[in-house]
């Protein structure tokens, strides 16, 4: 696994949580902050699978 997994993953979480938390209390700016982070968790998690899959690749 990547670093990038790893760390797209927290972010993933921290923006999931942070949108919940924002939509419970009725901030809808912690709710997008939250939101925008957790797709770029998600754009970070992908980046570090082609980049996983890309090492594995050169080493065959």
């Amino acid at each position: 696994m990547h670093k990038d997994q790893v760390k797209g993953a927290a972010k993933d979480i921290a923006g999931s949580a942070k949108e919940g938390i924002g939509k419970a209390t009725g901030d809808d700016k912690l709710a997008a902050e939250g939101a925008a982070q957790r797709l770029e968790g998600k754009a970070q998690k992908v980046a570090g699978a082609v980049k996983d899959a890309g090492r594995e690749i050169l080493k065959h």
